[in-house]
């Protein structure tokens, strides 16, 4: 039982098709990231083993924290580089059958580094699907200068290719740091005509927008309702964000319902 329930604005319980939060694992030790789960995993939705991490430490751990995340409601799933690499050395069937022994349910597919053909990404989310996995696909690049040679309509378009691939969600990329890439400029600020583009052609319970900063979360929660879709989340912030969600804070307080 929790303390002052009754001052908080109520949140729809785990498994949730909105108001999904998915968080960044940059390589938590299994003991750190089950105390912190025990503390604020039902706030947590999915957790991205970041980049190539599942690489540079042991089977056992990844195993160990890979069923842990999984006790708590959570879907813990490979991040997007790791993909690129196994697609980089046509590895894509080992890559699969790895990830399932490692007991992940799911994959992050992306282009995010790599120049993969538009056709070949949306063959690698249908083989995914057939294998098992759940797959969140990321749209944007990298690269700041490359991103920007993506227009809104091609964004648009490429989003739902890969939803009707067979993608769950579309994460928009902002990277970790969030600042002059994707929706965000170069201070971090939200790109709110661009936002609202997208919204009024691609379905928003579908997409993930990536939002490491506090002032990008406040953002969306203003402007699309604790409801959001939000992720890059450091592990840091689980519970900031969740105030933020539930109107805790003087940045929400009051203003959202």
């Amino acid at each position: 039982m929790k303390s002052f329930e009754f001052l908080s604005i109520e949140r729809e319980e785990k498994p949730r098709k909105c108001g999904i939060t998915m968080v960044l694992d940059k390589g938590m030790g299994l003991e750190t990231a089950s105390s912190l789960m025990d503390i604020s995993g039902e706030y947590v939705d999915y957790l991205k083993f970041g980049w190539g991490t599942s690489i540079v430490h042991e089977q056992d751990i990844i195993k160990a924290k890979v069923e842990m995340y999984k006790s708590h409601e959570i879907t813990p799933y490979t991040g997007g580089t790791l993909f690129e690499l196994a697609y980089k050395n046509d590895k894509i069937y080992e890559f699969f059958d790895e990830a399932h022994k490692l007991g992940f349910p799911a994959i992050e597919i992306s282009d995010g580094s790599l120049v993969i053909p538009r056709e070949d990404k949306l063959n690698c989310i249908e083989m995914a699907k057939k294998d098992g996995f759940e797959v969140l696909s990321e749209v944007g690049k990298k690269n700041p200068d490359l991103d920007k040679e993506l227009s809104l309509d091609e964004r648009i378009e490429f989003m739902q290719d890969e939803l009707d691939a067979g993608s769950s969600l579309i994460i928009v990329e902002a990277r970790e740091g969030g600042k002059n890439i994707g929706i965000f400029d170069k201070s971090g600020n939200a790109k709110e005509d661009e936002i609202d583009y997208i919204l009024d052609s691609f379905r928003g319970d579908k997409i993930l927008w990536e939002a490491p900063n506090k002032d990008q979360q406040v953002f969306f929660i203003l402007k699309l309702g604790n409801t959001v879709n939000l992720g890059n989340i450091s592990s840091d912030d689980i519970t900031s964000l969740e105030t933020l969600r539930r109107g805790l804070r003087g940045d929400t307080l009051g203003k959202i319902q």
